[in-house]
């Protein structure tokens, strides 16, 4: 017989349900026409934690090596920098 347990799907259903609501959440930000600094920052926090969240539940990298986990890591806190910074220096 087969002794392998199937995952557990309700664990990622609500880390989907979570990834859904946060997506949102940006939605409505942006629709409401909100607009500054604190702003762009909680989107950007959103959007960093969901790609965490894909990278650790849905591309299953939760249980690899740190070096692959340091290196998404590493890619979004860049990206996320970068985005950051140049919509700051456009706010001049």
């Amino acid at each position: 017989m087969n002794n392998i347990k199937p995952p557990e799907n309700l664990f990622f259903t609500i880390i989907w349900l979570g990834l859904v609501a946060l997506t949102v959440m940006t939605f409505s930000l942006g629709e409401a026409g909100m607009s500054g600094k604190g702003v762009m920052l909680t989107l950007l926090a959103i959007t960093m934690i969901k790609s965490q969240l894909v990278v650790n539940y849905f591309m299953g990298l939760r249980k690899t090596k740190l070096l692959w986990r340091a290196m998404m890591f590493g890619y979004f806190i860049i990206v996320g920098g970068l985005v950051a910074l140049a919509y700051l220096m456009g706010l001049k």
